[in-house]
């Protein structure tokens, strides 16, 4: 299998070393990798028209719409992504202060400004306080079991769901009131899914639940769009560094390839890209998102991965989490609105829905962000996690505008509410080389399936070494699903690399 593709960029300065993936983890491994004084030949394949992967920030409406990651979570000194983004002055005064870097929220959620119901009234927001300090008291007590003999329930939902059955017994409100304090938890749950990046809270493993780390700092956006970052990163690459719309068909590792200009030399693995073009390498570093690897894991790698690893890709949860943009010509919502949310009267996180998702896919919405910052549009952003999610990626953006305009119209009780203007919206589950959102720790799984996701092949050491590594925020063990989780796995598989090379170029000494 000769090589194609691979020559034109000479012989090389160094190891020569591919990136898989222009995500922040392999812009961040690939600029960790370029900042060493003999730097190594190195090239990232992106498989789309641009780099940043899931950080995907789009202009409209007289503003920046993020259509993947929307907030750096944890922005304080621990928080790489934060200490990035400082380095190169993408955030504002409030978003820098000391005062919002220590802010503890313990990974919870904000209140909502408001909260719809279905049936067009409201919930008083001393009743929403009260549910969601119920909801979030037992999501800690879901953190607590780590290292406990044994966990009370495989899942974190039937831990939550066992407990709110428990409180339950105490309430004394009447039946309607009871009826709606559950109706709100189904909101949180939902929300809660959006979170997790998963179908259903029955999905998430209870006992690893609290290895998830949270990081102090209110959570904050980047005014000028997230791919700012990403975009910097990618500058920083030398010129020929970075290679987009070069899909990979297969890794073939455990080889002894020769490219016809310098037979001498041989690579222990070859890329073999979609469009036929071959490369070679002494290392390869594999930033793909987990649901792209858990659709291609019987052709991605040749020989296929041990099976230990692609049983723990298979374990391992991968969700979908979508956003949908709603642009008005004048807001409906009150002044100083920022967050609001809808409750569906009848509903509980105790009864499971059967209803079909075409009739039921807007009620796993779980409210609306307004946006700041435009122009001459007001604009509101919607979550919607899980299968919905996925059947919503399905429908046209006229159904989907027509669905959720019926739907404020019935919770806000304004049948002649005008409809948006526009909409726009993410398809993560559609999109080929992504497949979902981000990762969670499954149940069946644990945060050893992370460790071993993460593990260099081949396991052995033996040969030619690190020759296939791995990153990406599902390689990160306290920190997966997150931007900063992606590029700090990053760095660490630079930092493999860099700490293998220089063990090689120390000379040997007496004895050795």
């Amino acid at each position: 299998m000769e090589p194609r593709g691979g020559g034109a960029e000479g012989p090389a300065r160094g190891p020569r070393v591919l990136v898989v993936g222009g995500g922040i983890a392999g812009l961040g491994a690939a600029q960790r990798l370029c900042g060493r004084p003999a730097r190594p030949s190195l090239r990232v394949l992106e498989a789309t028209a641009r780099a940043g992967g899931r950080i995907r920030s789009e202009r409209g409406w007289g503003g920046v719409v993020e259509v993947g990651a929307h907030w750096i979570h944890g922005p304080s000194p621990g928080n790489p992504v934060f200490q990035l983004a400082v380095e190169y002055g993408l955030l504002g005064e409030r978003e820098l202060s000391e005062e919002n870097q220590r802010v503890d929220t313990g990974g919870h959620v904000g209140l909502p400004s408001v909260s719809y119901t279905s049936s067009g009234g409201r919930v008083s927001l001393e009743l929403v306080a009260e549910v969601a300090g119920l909801f979030y008291g037992l999501m800690d007590q879901a953190r607590e079991f780590l290292h406990a003999a044994e966990a009370p329930a495989a899942s974190v939902g039937e831990f939550l769901k066992k407990e709110i059955s428990r409180h339950m017994a105490g309430w004394t409100e009447d039946q309607e009131t009871k009826e709606l304090k559950l109706a709100v938890l189904k909101s949180l749950f939902n929300l809660e899914c959006s979170v997790s990046g998963t179908h259903s809270m029955d999905l998430v493993a209870l006992k690893p639940f609290g290895e998830y780390t949270v990081l102090p700092g209110l959570d904050c956006t980047f005014s000028g769009g997230y791919q700012g970052l990403t975009d910097r990163l990618a500058a920083s690459l030398p010129a020929d560094a970075l290679a987009l719309n070069k899909p990979v068909k297969t890794i073939h590792w455990q080889g002894t390839f020769r490219e016809p200009e310098s037979p001498g030399d041989t690579f222990p693995v070859l890329v073999e890209c979609e469009d036929g073009d071959r490369f070679l390498a002494h290392h390869v570093v594999v930033t793909v998102p987990l649901g792209f690897l858990k659709e291609h894991l019987d052709t991605f790698f040749q020989p296929p991965l041990p099976p230990e690893k692609a049983d723990a890709i298979r374990r391992l949860g991968f969700g979908t989490n979508n956003k949908i943009f709603l642009e008005f010509e004048e807001p409906f919502w009150d002044p100083g609105c920022e967050h609001i949310q809808v409750v569906w009267e009848g509903s509980s996180p105790l009864q499971d829905a059967a209803a079909p998702l075409q009739d039921a896919w807007v009620k796993k919405l779980i409210g609306f962000l307004v946006l700041p910052s435009f122009e001459s549009a007001h604009v509101l952003c919607g979550f919607i996690p899980g299968l919905e999610s996925e059947f919503m990626e399905t429908l046209t953006d006229e159904e989907v505008l027509q669905a959720l305009t019926n739907m404020l119209r019935r919770v806000t009780g304004n049948p002649q509410l005008p409809a948006p203007r526009s909409i726009r919206r993410s398809r993560w589950h559609s999109a080929p080389y992504t497949r979902g959102s981000y990762s969670y720790v499954a149940v069946g799984s644990t945060g050893d399936d992370i460790d071993l996701l993460a593990q260099p092949l081949p396991e052995d050491g033996k040969g030619s070494q690190l020759q296939v590594l791995f990153a990406g925020e599902a390689t990160h063990r306290t920190f997966y699903s997150t931007t900063h989780g992606a590029l700090l796995s990053g760095w660490r598989e630079a930092d493999r690399l860099i700490a293998l090379w220089d063990s090689q170029a120390q000379p040997a000494g007496p004895g050795r």
